[in-house]
């Protein structure tokens, strides 16, 4: 088994929870890269659906933006903007969307807007784009980032994109239709959310991963599942695909090494 750095695992983890054949929302960058690996590994048949219209991409390279030209050379078809929102996301047709955050709650709530006061931030992020609305139609949502005190905090700054809102069946009360967030992948862990309280807590940890690394960086008084796991570490299949995918990345956009 060759080393491997704590991103590719996350990223690993990630591509193993898409499921074949299932209809994917996915956003730009960690997102991008863990549904492209799972369609080149575990998911051959994973559609693949971006904000700007591609249905069905195969990207050979990881798209700089939802407006790379290769999303649409390679895709089944594209379809306008609209319709990707109010057919294919509103009507119900999207079984996952695949979410990157600047920030997010132990609800699975997303905040990529502004870290600080909204009117005089510290910092302004990205924005919403499209999130909010893959966080509220899709029937389930993938959560994937790096995992910190900055970026797993007890209180967001300001909630771009709802999870389970204040816990429970907040959501429900709120009439979102889809389930909301399942799972967040991140470089420590796997959290899904508790039965009930729809807290996420640790289900399984990455390979060395101590409980004391996971607390020592989540902002929240995180919790441990009962039966906690082990993630199962990267084989050599999942490890070669992933960094031949960052390497013809690297080489089509000019940069030296993968994006991290």
């Amino acid at each position: 088994m060759s080393a491997y750095s704590t991103n590719e695992m996350m990223t690993v983890a990630a591509a193993r929870r898409l499921r074949n054949g299932a209809v994917c929302f996915v956003g730009i960058g960690l997102p991008s890269k863990a549904a492209n690996l799972a369609r080149l590994t575990s998911s051959p048949d994973v559609v693949l659906i971006y904000e700007s219209g591609p249905i069905g991409a195969k990207p050979s390279v990881l798209p700089l933006s939802i407006g790379d030209g290769e999303l649409a050379e390679t895709a089944d078809t594209v379809v306008p903007t609209g319709e990707i929102f109010r057919y294919w996301l509103q009507g119900g047709r999207i079984d996952v969307g695949f979410l990157g955050a600047a920030q997010v709650d132990k609800y699975g709530n997303i905040n990529t807007t502004v870290i600080g006061d909204y009117h005089a931030p510290k910092v302004r992020l990205p924005g919403a784009g499209g999130a909010p609305e893959i966080a509220g139609s899709a029937k389930q949502v993938l959560i994937i980032l790096k995992q910190s005190h900055r970026t797993f905090v007890d209180k967001l700054a300001f909630i771009t994109s709802v999870g389970h809102g204040e816990g429970g069946d907040h959501r429900k009360q709120l009439g979102l239709p889809g389930a909301g967030p399942v799972g967040i992948i991140t470089d420590l862990c796997i959290m899904e959310p508790e039965a009930g309280s729809n807290e996420f807590i640790v289900t399984a940890l990455h390979p060395g991963v101590s409980r004391e690394q996971v607390i020592e960086a989540t902002g929240w008084q995180i919790r441990f599942a009962d039966d906690l796991g082990e993630t199962a570490a990267p084989t050599e299949l999942e490890l070669t695909a992933l960094r031949e995918l960052e390497a013809r990345t690297a080489a089509a956009h000019g940069q030296t090494g993968g994006e991290e």
